[in-house]
Order: structure tokens, then sequence, then C-alpha cells
């Protein structure tokens, strides 16, 4: 009988910058999952390092240290929060993208990156000349250039538009805090979100006849 003999597949190597890039974000997921699990304090460099899988030695080169880690997650936060929002079609009906804006915007501000920016905020950037007001301008800037390409086709004028999008941004963080510190006890926002949408689709013009 004649063997079979399958072709060993060859073993792709990955670039330095792609390990680079697995190791930073190992960190970074190491750093939020910390927060998330046992707050602010337990962000330990000890407990950093072990959900990593790494040394501290490498967090220290990748990152300079606990602050930089810090940063890090902030950058990675506001990053991931103009991705989502930045996802919504911008060729849907405007009434379609309001509440398609809020939901994808929710999901960002009840998961547990932003519970890691809320914390780290809170705890650390005022104390450490970060902020909180140069990251608040930071998450204003990704919401305003996600804006324009959602609603650039409203007329608002600027005052107006900074209005809501400074409320839209208190509102969802607003009840992202409350969960946070009501926990399982807290109970789903679908009311709250949806006067936000109602907010949102009053003050945009959005056409709501859906006979």
């Amino acid at each position: 009988m004649q063997r079979i003999q399958l072709e060993t597949p060859r073993r792709v190597r990955r670039s330095h910058a792609d390990r680079t890039a697995e190791t930073r974000g190992k960190i970074i997921s190491a750093v939020i999952e910390a927060i998330a699990k046992g707050g602010f304090r337990n962000a330990t460099a000890n407990e950093i390092a072990q959900r990593a899988g790494v040394t501290w030695g490498a967090v220290q080169h990748h990152f300079g240290g606990k602050d930089g880690t810090l940063v890090a997650v902030l950058e990675d936060s506001f990053n991931r929060f103009a991705e989502r929002v930045g996802s919504v079609d911008p060729k849907l009906a405007l009434d379609r993208r309001i509440s398609d804006f809020v939901d994808r915007a929710w999901e960002h501000f009840d998961s547990a990156h932003y519970r890691s920016t809320f914390e780290i905020l809170l705890n650390y950037a005022g104390e450490n000349g970060l902020g909180p007001q140069p990251w608040q301008s930071t998450l204003f800037e990704a919401l305003q250039r996600t804006w324009a390409s959602l609603f650039g086709d409203v007329e608002l004028d600027r005052a107006r538009v900074s209005a809501v999008q400074r409320y839209t941004i208190s509102t969802l963080s607003g009840l992202a805090s409350f969960r946070f510190i009501a926990g399982d006890a807290a109970s789903d926002p679908a009311v709250e979100l949806e006067l936000l949408k109602d907010t949102l689709r009053r003050e945009l013009g959005a056409n709501t006849d859906r006979t």
C-alpha cells in the first residue's frame, strides 16, 4: 500500500513589529482586566505582569513603567470608541444613523475598556498631570471626527452641535458610572438610551415617520 505523505506546513516567522504589537496588546489587556476585576488599586506591577504573561522588565521595555501602561490604556480606549462609532454606515437614513450611533457608543461606555478609562481618570490622571481635561478633549475630538462623517449633512450651528455632543457624552458617561456603582443591581438603561436617541432625533431634525 502506498503511504500518503502530507507536506509539513511551513512555519511562518512573525516580524519583530508583529511580536511587539502582540506583547503590547497583552499588556494593555492585562491592565484593563486587572482594573475591571479589582479596581484601580488592583493594577499593580505584579498583577499586570502575571496577567500579561511577561516579566515586569518587558513591561518597562515597551511602556517605560506603570505610568506608560495607563496612558496606553487611555489611548487604546479612545481609539476603540472612535472605531466603534465610526462603523456606523453614513449612507443610512438619519433616524437609523442616530440609533446605530447611540447603540455603538453605548457598547463602548458599557465595556471594560471604558471602565478602565474611568478608573484611571478618577484615580490617576488628575494627580499626574494627565487631565482629566486633556483626555476629555481627546474623547471629544474623536467624537467630532465621527460626528462630521455621520451627521455632516445636518444643518446645525457650531455652538448647538457642541452642546449636543457634550450632552451625548455626559449622558453616556453618567449611565456608565451609575452601572459601575450599582454593580449587579444596575438596571438595563434601555429607556434612558431611547430618550437620548429621541433628543438627537429632535435636535438633528430626523424624520421619524415610519408609516
